[in-house]
């Protein structure tokens, strides 16, 4: 009932034959005959409420005349798509495609190549940084997708019409998106400038996460000395491992805010760790006695092995204001004369960093450095002045 229900939306979609797949032998077929497409678009929808690892539900893929839908629950290895995933020939499609590709490095074994990601590329022709794929089809394809199933139970069974219609039109127009995208970048002389960003969504570093790094990505990290930093190195780390031993998120072991708060406090006891709000609950008193080891060896560390804070001082000073300001204004008046989203070219904290001198910002590096990052050194070298004529910022240069 389920497939006659799903074949039946999908023949909505004139021009592509859809396939819903809930066989292993039709998911090799379809890796095979795909060979011969030019694109392949993907989608995934998961889950990742409930666990640390997220959990696939359905996988789609739309060749040049084909939409496929796959069933992961009901095929045995996903891994017959990595041909298919690795051929030169054919351009992989997605949209925000970062976690979809975590899911697929891990599910298939490996990233599929080349990659081009609608949202990543639509900044640089006008749209806004993080545009959703609804709002890039509407603008580009004149299309109104519905949103009813947005928020759904993928792993529910069966699915619903509704579901399925949604699941496909996620990346039925994903492929008109890369062509009309790509003729449009390759007119303003752009089409390579996005090469590094594609490149690094398909390393495969990107994706392996060490768990000493991640106190590197706690919430409210900055307010901690480079002393707690360390601790919650030690604890952001342990919390990691015991995660994923037993596949929940993080957060239900301890939150950001309860390891920032433990190592704010500098817990050397459990009493003193369950001051924190809600460890009492969260935490055995096994766990307790290893998260305050975690702090006391973390906080005991020669200070010439505590981490460096990622994080740029920046205590809104009136001088730094004043420059950022300027910064600001001329990033401003880059973008909209390159028709760029701001936050594309220039994020505030790579700002607050190029006023602290720091070298290492995305925006002095590769096409942000052309448009604007040069500039923005000149600026605060003093080569470079900002004036208000007629109501428009000019830019004048200085020898």
């Amino acid at each position: 009932m389920v497939d006659t229900i799903i074949k039946t939306d999908l023949s909505r979609l004139e021009g592509f034959h859809s396939v819903f797949i809930t066989d292993q032998a039709e998911l090799e077929a379809f890796a095979k005959r795909a060979l011969d497409s030019s694109v392949l678009a993907i989608d995934t929808e998961f889950l990742r409420e409930k666990t640390y690892y997220a959990r696939l539900c359905l996988l789609q893929m739309q060749t040049d005349d084909e939409t496929i839908i796959v069933d992961p629950f009901a095929v045995s290895d996903l891994g017959v798509l990595a041909p298919l995933f690795q051929s030169s020939s054919i351009m992989k499609i997605v949209h925000s495609g970062r976690q979809d590709l975590e899911i697929l490095n891990r599910e298939v074994g490996l990233l599929p190549q080349p990659l081009f990601d609608t949202q990543v590329a639509a900044a640089l022709l006008g749209h806004t940084q993080q545009i959703g794929y609804g709002s890039l089809v509407s603008a580009v394809c004149g299309v109104q997708l519905a949103k009813m199933d947005s928020f759904t139970d993928w792993s529910r069974r069966p699915l619903s019409a509704s579901q399925i219609s949604y699941a496909a039109d996620d990346v039925i127009y994903l492929p008109q998106l890369y062509h009309t995208m790509t003729d449009e970048l390759e007119r303003l002389g752009r089409i390579h400038w996005l090469d590094p960003d594609f490149a690094a969504l398909i390393d495969p570093a990107l994706y392996v996460d060490d768990p000493r790094d991640r106190y590197r990505r706690l919430k409210r990290v900055g307010q901690l000395s480079r002393r707690q930093l360390s601790a919650a190195r030690e604890v952001a780390a342990w919390r990691e491992k015991r995660a994923r031993d037993r596949d929940i998120p993080r957060k239900w072991v301890m939150t950001d805010e309860q390891v920032v708060e433990a190592c704010k406090r500098e817990a050397r006891t459990i009493d003193s760790l369950f001051m924190v709000r809600g460890l009492s609950d969260r935490l055995s008193t096994g766990d307790a006695r290893t998260v305050v080891r975690c702090i006391c060896r973390g906080l005991d560390l020669e200070p010439d092995k505590w981490p460096k804070s990622d994080h740029v001082a920046y205590g809104g000073d009136v001088n730094v204001d004043a420059v950022l300001d300027a910064m600001t204004a001329l990033v401003r008046l880059r973008a909209r004369q390159n028709n760029i989203a701001f936050q594309t070219l220039a994020s505030h904290s790579d700002l607050v960093k190029v006023a602290h001198g720091h070298k290492d910002a995305e925006i002095l590096r590769g096409w942000r450095r052309e448009i604007v990052g040069a500039e923005l050194l000149e600026l605060l070298a003093g080569r470079i002045s900002l004036s208000v004529q007629e109501g428009a910022l000019k830019v004048t240069k200085h020898p």
